[in-house]
């Protein structure tokens, strides 16, 4: 079964007034996501998502002018030699870095997706695992920067959901980072896992101020403090609460970038994202890595529901699978533009699909709703 094309369709969608939330990099203003087609030599089609890195058409441009001419004619079910090409071709020499990961990625996904159905299996039967019980936190683009009762409000109506964690945004300022974690943990009581991002905006001095009240709150974890490259600033943090777990893993690329995440030993929960990393293919060879270490993966959730069925069949298959990330953003009609992907129990716990492949129906009618949209999505926070 060969590859015969591979087309990478970028969409958008801008938050309607009132729906804008605020996080460490800024408020959202736009949404954007990249869905992957491979067209197969069979008849059979397979569908990726690909993470816009804030570029969408840029990525998009790349899996349509670069990757498709490269990878047409390969076998659509040899992953790794797909993988392998690309990263010889692309990723390790004159390639676009980042871009190119996010590109594979989507199209990685979608292989994975057409060997599931070439095989009739869902694609965690065919990864090698059991359709069990994930356990699964509040988590997209919610919980921002709010005053302290609207917060509170909105993380009692998540556990009213039925979830037993969910995470908050830190990066606002120290005091009032602090404060909303302190006023979370005081309404949820102890039994509820309060996560906490910070989603890169945090300088050392933030870190020093504000960790020692996560560590007080018994935070699950903190989130990204710093920037994905500033391994030095992570170490250092990883002293100041030896108790308190620091995870990263969303903005690392590639087996080599959390090899040196390994390496430092101060990020001790990863969170590999399918649709940046490198896609299925290579996310297993990180979570591999992180067993031999003891070392949970939680992976990171993009925008739609491929990237969160597929999410859900790559946690079914590990023996060191943490928690799901549930997006429950104010309003993400991406995530939902093929059927709902995930249904929450009354034990905080979801379930993968069970139809062949990823195991989402996608209906390419939907696209024509969102139409990618040039520009930022975040109103810049400096």
């Amino acid at each position: 079964m060969k590859i015969t094309r591979i087309t990478a369709i970028p969409l958008s969608y801008r938050l309607p007034e009132g729906q804008t939330v605020k996080v460490g990099v800024g408020a959202t203003i736009k949404r954007d996501a990249i869905v992957v087609r491979v067209e197969t030599d069979e008849g059979l089609t397979g569908y990726g998502e690909a993470h816009p890195g804030r570029s969408p058409g840029a990525v998009a441009a790349l899996v349509n002018a670069t990757l498709n001419p490269m990878l047409v004619g390969m076998d659509a079910c040899d992953v790794v030699g797909v993988w392998s090409r690309v990263h010889r071709m692309q990723l390790s020499s004159h390639g676009l870095g980042a871009g190119a990961a996010l590109a594979l990625s989507g199209i990685d996904l979608a292989l994975w997706d057409i060997r599931g159905k070439a095989a009739g299996m869902p694609l965690y039967r065919l990864l090698g695992g059991s359709r069990k019980r994930l356990p699964a936190y509040a988590g997209g683009i919610s919980l921002g920067f709010q005053p302290v009762p609207q917060l509170v409000e909105e993380a009692r109506g998540h556990v009213a959901a039925g979830y037993r964690a969910l995470k908050l945004r830190l990066g606002d300022n120290p005091r009032d980072d602090a404060a909303r974690v302190r006023a979370v943990r005081e309404a949820l009581g102890p039994d509820v896992d309060i996560l906490t991002d910070a989603n890169t905006a945090w300088s050392l001095a933030d870190a020093r101020r504000v960790i020692p009240t996560l560590a007080e709150a018994r935070v699950g974890w903190l989130e990204e403090p710093f920037s994905a490259l500033d391994f030095g600033a992570y170490r250092i943090a990883a002293t100041l609460a030896p108790s308190l777990p620091i995870a990263a893993g969303e903005n690392h690329y590639t087996r080599w970038d959390f090899a040196r995440l390994l390496e430092d030993r101060a990020v001790t929960l990863w969170q590999p994202d399918l649709s940046k990393t490198g896609g299925i293919t290579e996310a297993l060879r990180i979570a591999a890595m992180a067993s031999a270490f003891g070392i949970t993966v939680h992976p990171h959730c993009s925008a739609t529901g491929i990237n969160h069925a597929a999410t859900l069949h790559f946690l079914a298959a590990l023996d060191n699978g943490g928690y799901f990330e549930a997006c429950v953003s104010r309003f993400n009609p991406l995530r939902d533009m093929f059927g709902v992907p995930f249904a929450l129990g009354a034990d905080g716990c979801v379930e993968p699909p069970e139809k062949p492949g990823i195991g989402m129906d996608v209906d390419e009618k939907v696209f024509a709703e969102f139409p990618a949209i040039d520009g930022p999505g975040y109103v810049v926070k400096f």
